[in-house]
């Protein structure tokens, strides 16, 4: 097995051209090898085997550098730079992450998980070459979807002003995570049906020197192509087209649901664990009914259909009725801000990694303007995604302190669809509604909470001495520490659904002022800035001690969820320690 003997790219220039297609097939191998038993970005992958083969056999890392694009194209880069045991050993998956990480390999130069980055952060990188007067390659390995992206068009406006040798190559294969969308793509597809020569040539009219290459999954015409773009002196895009999901025929066959999949059984596609209802699909089937009976209702996505759980059918299904904007959250937000005030209702749904990108036009296009859109806020806090790149318990401090926003933390599935439906309906305020995290939990009765009393708690339990605030995904938990400590000393503690995370409930705060001499606060992000703060600040000038559980400030990668929440203290049986050591004092 060549691949088994590859440790570093060298490895890769010794292998004879003609043997090259086989080096490929072994790739395809071990990346389903590894997929299909933990999941992962698939399509993306398997389609850009062949460019990173010749990419490696080309130039020499890691003198030049090749800087990622979201990583979901690196799995075959990290094969051949000594980290195909990741791929080939289950007992070593875990060693490798799904991202490029420099803490991992000298031949990663970032961390990267966000899309639309790659040609700002090569250009830094050239321009520090450039004054150190050092002589290498530095190459942007971009999607044609994250084009979408606005810092993406940024940097190939700012690439112009180097003047020196940069190569950008764009891997072309006429997809986002589900179809392009936008004017840009027009442009690629007569590039493709021209085979690069059409005039109506973005890259060209932007100064650049431009390289077609139309299969993109034939590693010859790769390597010729990228010999010439290595002799170039100026800024050069290099357009190769290639198949999404190449060489794995379920893959190829239904390119959207195979961007990225959970474990599943390599033979056949089919998922190793058939997931009956998400937080996705609960958002699906609300925007299909909403749809259909109000007519100014509107579906955003920002290239992730997915997170609402939009499938092609539903796309169809909502015509007029849904837009994607492409990889471009800041539009999204606008777009949601103009239609607000125009008088639809929008509905935008994102994920919580991604809405820090949009952070500005939330804070001015909507909140500042107190648009009444709504957001659903998607995989939300430590029981969600775990790669450092993705992590999703930073929302609550990002958007609590926007002036005019509701943040809204529902704890069940029915708590869920009711406070997203007031979010639609209502023109007061911008709304952000956060799925919780973990399994659905369902009371399994109407909600009957009028979100519309904003800031207004629901004291659940009524009890003495202690009182726990439990925030969204983590009221199951505060209701675990108050069935615990009574079953073990008899007391009943008082426990609180406080539903909204930015503002306070007063009257129900002072009321705990009492006979409560410890408040307890647990939320499902990470404390500085969040909720618990704003209640520890609330009771700073009373004698009333207040506990916070959450995470601490922290980038964690791949972490073991039990350790986090121990480590946390997000116990129950760890929070009853701290409450009876303060209690008793």
């Amino acid at each position: 097995m060549m691949l088994e003997k590859i440790k570093t790219p060298k490895d890769v220039k010794k292998i004879p051209l003609n043997k090259l297609p086989k080096l490929a097939i072994e790739m395809r191998t071990a990346l389903l090898n590894r997929v299909s038993k933990i999941g992962g970005h698939v399509g993306p992958n398997f389609g850009s085997v062949e460019a990173i083969i010749a990419l490696h056999y080309v130039f020499n890392c890691p003198t030049d550098k090749i800087i990622f694009d979201v990583s979901h194209q690196s799995y075959p880069h990290k094969l051949l730079t000594g980290r195909a045991f990741g791929f080939l050993n289950e007992r070593d998956f875990d060693k490798i992450s799904g991202y490029t990480n420099p803490h991992e390999s000298k031949y990663d130069m970032f961390a990267v998980g966000h899309t639309s980055t790659s040609i700002s952060l090569a250009i830094g990188v050239a321009k520090a070459r450039d004054l150190k007067k050092q002589k290498y390659n530095v190459i942007a390995f971009i999607g044609d979807g994250s084009l979408s992206g606005g810092e993406a068009l940024e940097g190939l406006n700012a690439i112009n002003e180097l003047k020196s040798k940069f190569i950008v190559v764009l891997n072309d294969n006429n997809m986002c995570m589900a179809e392009d969308h936008g004017g840009l793509y027009n442009s690629l597809e007569v590039l493709r049906n021209t085979n690069g020569k059409s005039s109506n040539n973005i890259f060209k009219s932007m100064g650049y020197e431009y390289l077609f290459v139309k299969d993109g999954n034939s590693i010859n015409e790769l390597i010729s192509v990228f010999k010439k773009a290595n002799k170039s002196q100026k800024p050069i895009v290099v357009h190769i087209c290639t198949t999404k999901g190449k060489g794995l025929f379920y893959a190829e066959k239904d390119k959207e649901p195979w961007h990225y999949k959970m474990p599943f059984n390599p033979k056949t596609g089919e998922l190793t664990n058939q997931i009956v209802e998400t937080y996705s699909s609960i958002v699906k089937k609300y925007i299909l009914n909403k749809a259909k009976k109000d007519k100014q209702f509107l579906a955003i996505t920002s290239a992730t259909p997915g997170s609402a759980g939009l499938d092609k059918k539903a796309r169809k299904q909502l015509g007029k009725q849904f837009i994607d904007v492409g990889i471009a959250e800041q539009t999204a937000a606008a777009v949601a801000g103009g239609a607000a005030t125009n008088g639809a209702k929008p509905l935008w749904t994102i994920n919580s990694t991604f809405i820090q990108r949009a952070y500005d036009q939330i804070s001015q296009d909507i909140c500042l303007n107190n648009s009444p859109v709504a957001i659903a806020c998607m995989f939300n806090g430590v029981y969600s995604l775990r790669d450092m790149t993705h992590l999703g318990f930073f929302d609550i401090p990002l958007l609590c302190n926007i002036p005019n926003l509701v943040y809204i933390a529902p704890s069940t599935r029915e708590e869920f669809l009711s406070a997203l439906d007031y979010a639609v309906n209502q023109k007061e305020h911008p709304v952000v509604v956060r799925a919780p995290g973990g399994p659905i939990i369902s009371s399994r009765k109407k909600c009957i909470k009028d979100f519309s009393k904003i800031n207004q708690y629901e004291i659940v339990e009524k009890g003495s001495k202690v009182a726990i605030i439990g925030v969204g995904s983590m009221y199951r938990l505060g209701k675990q520490v108050i069935d615990l400590y009574k079953n073990k000393f008899k007391d009943k503690l008082t426990l609180i659904n406080p539903y909204f995370l930015t503002g306070y409930d007063i009257k129900t705060l002072d009321s705990l002022k009492k006979n409560h001499k410890l408040i307890v606060t647990i939320e499902d992000g990470v404390l500085d800035g969040g909720f618990g703060e704003k209640i520890a600040r609330y009771f700073g000038g009373t004698n009333i001690k207040v506990l916070n559980y959450g995470l601490k400030k922290e980038f964690l990668d791949r972490f073991n969820l039990e350790k986090v929440l121990k480590a946390n203290h997000l116990k129950p049986e760890l929070i009853i320690q701290d409450i009876r050591k303060y209690i008793l004092e």
